[in-house]
């Protein structure tokens, strides 16, 4: 049985590390990348890069589906505004989970999110839209994620943590039970967050958490 073809929408590396998954997770077939003028009629691992988001309308006409696959640390802009340009040309936009990672059945998922590699999402735990739920990161029971967050490798929320939308939480953090970050927030890598953050709140180490 042919599978449902997919375009990846962003051709850098982060799009080598969604092919995997997508490889992986087995239900799609990654029909090519949408890529910057210069990246046109390259490669990503064999997959070619097929156009730029000007194109997207014209690709939804023949592919039903497609996964947003810039990465995001410091704004989540570039994604959002790929994530609009791909729903408004027509797309649906899939769940893509990695099969060594650990969704709850009591979890929910928004469109156009992906799990990575050993990655946990517990019961209860709720993820919004375009999300990136990255490498081994653990989303601990009754945690909510808003849209457009990037939780990275190795990050672990507790219990009822919240994430405001278009955050991004870096590498090993880790967010105290029952803490909220408000929307565009970054957490930088390797810091523990113990108390509420105000939208936009920029923690690096140097600030106190």
């Amino acid at each position: 049985m042919n599978k449902p073809g997919l375009i990846l929408v962003g051709a850098g590396g982060h799009a080598g590390a969604v092919i995997d998954v997508v490889e992986q997770h087995g239900e799609y077939q990654i029909v090519g990348l949408v890529g910057s003028h210069k990246e046109v009629q390259t490669r990503r691992l064999g997959y070619p890069v097929i156009g730029t988001d000007s194109d997207l309308s014209e690709l939804a006409k023949m592919h039903k589906f497609a996964l947003v696959t810039v990465g995001q640390i410091q704004s989540p802009d570039i994604r959002m505004r790929l994530y609009e340009l791909a729903v408004q040309a027509g797309f649906q936009l899939p769940i893509i989970v990695a099969p060594s990672a650990y969704v709850s059945h009591h979890a929910d998922l928004g469109a156009g999110s992906v799990v990575m590699h050993g990655a946990i999402v517990n019961a209860g735990a709720k993820v919004g839209a375009n999300c990136i739920v990255n490498t081994r990161a653990l989303l601990e029971h009754d945690v909510s994620i808003a849209d457009h967050c990037h939780i990275s490798t190795g990050a672990i929320l507790n219990g009822n943590a919240c994430v405001g939308a278009g955050s991004f939480v870096g590498s090993a953090s880790v967010v105290r039970e029952g803490v909220s970050l408000g929307k565009r927030c970054v957490v930088g890598m390797g810091l523990s967050v113990r108390h509420n953050q105000v939208d936009g709140a920029q923690l690096n180490g140097s600030n106190k958490q």
